[in-house]
């Protein structure tokens, strides 16, 4: 590994070993960062059930990019409220196909949804999760508990539609590599929704405290510290890989010596979550203490995967949401998605 590289991975490991076990585990895991509700975590979750089932779960998809949709707005909205009476008046507005209830508005994709739910979707029964959100949350010292049922809706759901899914023997399973996995912020999720025991994880974090955190939480899964400037496995080690919001945290020689090296070990397809990016010819430089916060080109990023060998469908997160669910909301304008598969 070039020097340059050394001190950088030095540096990120510092900003990241500065906090303490407790932050790093719930780090990423709540609010609009919940992977329950997070349509990156789940267009990575779908990634990763299209690999090992194919797209007999279209339809499933579909409602839980609506699900997120509807509850992101539900929980912005309750979170200004501090009484029930002010969620009971949002349902009774829902069910009177009202647009406005005391003057917030309700968007009329929210109304639609509402509207058709419950419903049977690939032999699976999903509730009506608007009205069991609106009459299952509390408050507690004025704020917003929301009821955790409600939010493990689609768990429930997936586990429900794979339970009966098998992959053959344990070495016929799709290998998937996650750099930077945190304390298994999502892989915690992969497992709770019944995706994990269909594929062969690895995760790495170069944060030793988040793979501390990771083992703790899943001793018998495969946790190292690791470098993504020099991945520890030999080239198309891995059928998958699925990465999340650290591209943008590295100087432009780790971005392109990162990307070369996931693409190098990655044999089949890669799902990659960006926070950071927009439609501009060129990556925008933004250093902040020991590591980056770069502005990164959508097509910049595409002819640098392209180079190795990967082609990527782009999807901006606001837009994909606009088209698949009619919401036209998102918390982050910059977020994209690129799923790629090798040529």
């Amino acid at each position: 590994m070039k020097d340059s590289l050394r001190q950088e991975s030095e540096k990120l490991a510092r900003s990241w070993m500065r906090h303490e076990a407790g932050w790093l585990r719930d780090y990423l895991v709540a609010g609009v960062e919940d992977p329950r509700l997070n349509i990156q975590s789940i267009l990575s979750r779908h990634f990763v059930v299209r690999r090992v089932c194919g797209d007999r779960f279209g339809f499933l998809m579909e409602q839980e990019y609506r699900f997120a949709a509807v509850m992101n707005w539900l929980l912005s909205a309750a979170g200004k409220m501090s009484e029930i009476e002010e969620l009971e008046a949002v349902l009774f507005g829902l069910r009177r196909g009202a647009d406005d209830v005391e003057g917030m508005p309700i968007p009329p994709w929210a109304l639609q949804a509402f509207a058709a739910l419950p419903v049977t979707v690939d032999d699976v029964g999903i509730p009506n999760y608007v009205e069991r959100f609106l009459t299952g949350a509390r408050f507690a010292e004025g704020r917003l508990v929301p009821d955790t049922a409600c939010l493990d809706t689609f768990l429930v759901a997936w586990r429900e539609a794979l339970h009966g899914e098998t992959v053959g023997s344990e070495g016929s399973k799709p290998s998937l590599v996650e750099p930077a996995c945190g304390s298994a912020n999502d892989f915690r999720f992969l497992h709770a929704f019944g995706i994990a025991r269909l594929i062969d994880y690895t995760g790495f974090d170069l944060c030793a405290t988040n793979v501390e955190n990771a083992r703790a939480l899943f001793p018998s899964v495969r946790f190292q510290t690791g470098n993504v400037f020099e991945i520890a496995a030999a080239d198309l080690a891995f059928d998958l890989c699925v990465v999340h919001d650290l591209l943008e945290h590295l100087s432009f020689e780790g971005l392109e010596a990162a990307v070369k090296e996931i693409c190098r070990v990655t044999r089949r397809g890669i799902c990659a979550g960006f926070f950071q990016m927009d439609e501009i010819p060129q990556h925008v430089l933004r250093p902040v203490d020991e590591y980056h916060w770069n502005l990164l080109s959508m097509t910049g990023m595409k002819k640098m995967f392209y180079q190795h060998g990967f082609a990527a469908q782009a999807l901006h997160i606001g837009s994909f949401l606009r088209e698949i669910a009619g919401c036209d909301r998102t918390h982050n304008p910059n977020a994209y998605t690129f799923l790629l598969k090798r040529e």
